[in-house]
């Protein structure tokens, strides 16, 4: 089953007056693809008139004339990198350099900075798995309580198009009013993706039905789905947002990367609550995968409640 389209067809979220977004945090280890996250957050942070605060964390389990020539090599590569920001880009920036593991450290600084925005690369995917794989990334997640931007693609501009995702739970609403709020796509296109059961076409229920009963069955689940989609938008207050729903014919995870490449999304937005819970749906089968797997941008975002 593909995409089943319900509502207006152009897209656009509902926008809050004012500017939310003020700070916005990078978390850089001066590789190539933090490169690429540092120039989203310029972007954003010209976009919005933000201030940019860039932060290294040297890990410290290690002997002290490590620990420190490294501090003393990041905070050089911080001031140049600020100085060409302020000179260049006309943003404002301050940086730090924190003696920590990588996730606490970050934790450390989206604490004591308070930013709108986490910004991070992808790195290299082994720290890729370190950082978002088991307690890790829950401890980060939950200590961070802010909004996390994952840098994939090389940045071009604004954002055109944005895949919403949704579980149609509590969590999940309050997550998209948080990202309308946070207003970070601007004008893009916005569309909200549902991905549907149907738990009689499984495997030990199929046989027993008919192929013309099990179309008729999954195009009764769709109209459902985007039934319960359409009052999930309504309740929510979202605005002019396309949407649409998938059956999960394949794990959720394909289900929201093949939209995202169908749609020409180049931004994905998922909550990191929902239904299963942190620990399932962030560090399980759903976000992880579409981290390790997507190339273009990701938004995970909690609800409000975590603020």
């Amino acid at each position: 089953m593909g995409a089943f389209c319900p509502g207006h067809p152009r897209a656009g979220m509902a926008r809050t007056e004012g500017n939310a977004m003020k700070k916005i945090l990078l978390a850089t280890d001066f590789s190539e693809r933090s490169d690429r996250a540092l120039r989203r957050a310029t972007l954003l942070a010209r976009q919005f008139g933000a201030s940019l605060a860039l932060i290294h964390v040297v890990d410290d389990d290690q002997p002290r004339r490590i620990v420190e020539a490294e501090q003393e090599e990041a905070a050089r590569l911080l001031r140049q990198m600020a100085v060409t920001l302020r000179e260049v880009d006309g943003v404002e920036c301050e940086t730090r350099v924190i003696l920590a593991p990588p996730f606490a450290g970050v934790a450390t600084a989206v604490a004591e900075l308070a930013p709108d925005l986490l910004v991070i690369g992808p790195h290299r995917r082994q720290i890729l798995r370190d950082v978002f794989i088991g307690t890790t990334a829950e401890r980060t997640i939950r200590l961070a309580h802010c909004p996390v931007l994952m840098v994939n693609a090389a940045p071009v501009g604004t954002y055109r198009h944005v895949l919403q995702t949704t579980d149609l739970s509590e969590g999940s609403r309050d997550a998209l009013q948080r990202f309308a709020a946070l207003d970070i796509a601007g004008r893009a296109r916005m569309t909200l993706l549902h991905v549907f059961e149907a738990p009689a076409l499984r495997l030990a229920f199929s046989h027993a039905i008919p192929k013309d009963g099990q179309e008729v069955y999954l195009e009764d689940e769709a109209r459902k789905a985007a039934s319960e989609l359409a009052d999930f938008v309504s309740t929510a207050g979202l605005a002019d947002v396309r949407q649409i729903v998938r059956r999960n014919a394949t794990a959720a995870q394909h289900e929201i990367l093949k939209a995202a490449e169908s749609e020409a999304a180049d931004l994905i937005v998922l909550s990191t609550h929902g239904r299963t819970g942190l620990t399932k749906l962030l560090i399980g089968s759903v976000t992880e995968h579409v981290l390790r797997a997507s190339t273009v941008d990701i938004l995970a975002i909690p609800p409000t409640g975590d603020a």
